[in-house]
């Protein structure tokens, strides 16, 4: 086939704050009208704190429609159509569109000052929502479910089944356990279990850090002024956290345990923090574990942790750069995966065929081939006999990268 086929394994959807209510369960729709003003207000907090209004504004300015598609399918198919993307990988959203998932069940999942049975709440209530937009082509659209999994281990066993029943395919965890127990416990082998045997890949998104760290205990109402440099160290840490319940896994036998667990991470400093990280893991396995003073740290694995993540995991390396897709082979072969991280404006939409060319020409075509879909559509399992027909419209050309 001369159109290749492409999967973006970094997209966004939800719905209008408002129109979270319906899919609340009765129950928490009063309080959902009472949170709804303050958490829009917090938002709006936010994206000044970080700068961002002014640009989105601005970014958001002639092109209102086709960010509807956030929400509204017709408007996202050809959104999708016009990138030449032929399936995604939809995670939540975060403060970017205004339309995270109420009572803090957004990207970040975090756990200070929140309700869990809030947040629980409204994960079901974007999973409900989710699932019916997936609904209209599930194999096209990979629906990435929210699940608080830290404030109990037995509902989010029962969100797996649930995602499993209601054509769902992968499932997003918090990033940050500071309070709890990091994921290398056996506290959350059920959840790993039911993952694994029902074919459930977990996915990790970049976004949340430790903000007090940077900006302090009141964030976001704050002053910028007394936080100088507050931005530049999130932007420079950010990535680590995201990367650190991988490294649990590795370390803890959860990939000797459950061998067919899929992991996903997704919007991260691929081309200087991958190399760096594995390069670190193979030191201490290999070379390191014989300190007395630390004892047998490695006797529970069969592998080193570098073999369990090519093996059990992927990279969703968002709008990714030239010099990353130059690395490939050095990086991640048959590992990361492009995404056009759509809707938001870091992304490569409305740009996309520009932003393509700029990345891959002048690659082996078979390496681009995987990084913009192949190894996506075999990491995730998509059926590829369902999409040749799609990129046979959309598709970019082989040709186009000669």
């Amino acid at each position: 086939m001369e159109n290749l086929i492409v999967v973006s394994s970094d997209c966004h959807a939800g719905l209008p704050p408002e129109k979270y209510r319906d899919y609340l369960d009765p129950q928490y729709r009063e309080t959902f009208d009472i949170a709804l003003p303050a958490t829009m207000a917090i938002t709006e907090k936010s994206e000044s704190t970080f700068l961002l209004k002014e640009i989105n504004d601005q970014w958001r300015s002639g092109i209102e429609d086709q960010l509807d598609g956030a929400w509204q399918y017709e408007q996202r198919i050809k959104v999708l159509e016009g990138d030449g993307i032929a399936a995604e990988i939809i995670f939540c959203d975060g403060i970017t569109e205004r339309n995270s998932p109420p009572f803090g069940a957004g990207l970040s999942l975090p756990t200070k000052d929140i309700v869990p049975e809030l947040q629980w709440a409204g994960a079901r209530a974007h999973n409900r929502w989710l699932s019916e937009l997936c609904s209209h082509d599930t194999n096209r659209h990979f629906g990435v479910a929210v699940c608080p999994l830290l404030w109990d281990v037995e509902e989010a066993v029962k969100e797996v089944r649930w995602v499993h029943e209601n054509g769902l395919r992968g499932i997003m965890i918090p990033l940050l356990t500071s309070g709890f127990e990091s994921y290398h416990h056996p506290k959350y082998n059920p959840f790993w279990e039911a993952c694994e045997s029902l074919g459930i890949a977990i996915c990790l998104h970049s976004g949340a850090a430790p903000m007090a760290d940077f900006f302090g205990d009141k964030f976001p109402d704050i002053e910028m002024s007394d936080y100088p440099g507050a931005v530049g160290m999130y932007v420079s840490e950010v990535f680590f956290w995201t990367y650190r319940p991988v490294i649990a896994m590795l370390w803890g036998g959860v990939f000797e345990r459950f061998p067919k667990l899929k992991v996903s991470v997704t919007e991260t400093g691929t081309g200087w923090m991958v190399p760096s990280m594995l390069k670190m893991l193979e030191h201490h396995y290999a070379e390191t574990h014989f300190s007395a003073k630390l004892g047998d740290y490695r006797s529970h694995l069969s592998m080193s942790p570098v073999d369990y993540f090519r093996r059990n995991c992927a990279i969703g390396a968002s709008v990714m750069p030239r010099g990353d897709a130059e690395k490939y082979h050095d990086i991640g072969p048959q590992q990361m995966m492009w995404g056009s991280d759509y809707p938001h404006p870091e992304g490569s939409w409305p740009h996309t065929g520009t932003s393509l060319i700029e990345s891959f020409k002048g690659l082996p075509v078979t390496d681009v081939e995987e990084m913009l879909g192949k190894n996506a559509l075999d990491f995730y399992g998509f059926d590829v006999d369902k999409l040749k027909p799609i990129a046979e419209r959309v598709g970019p050309l082989r040709s186009d990268f000669i």
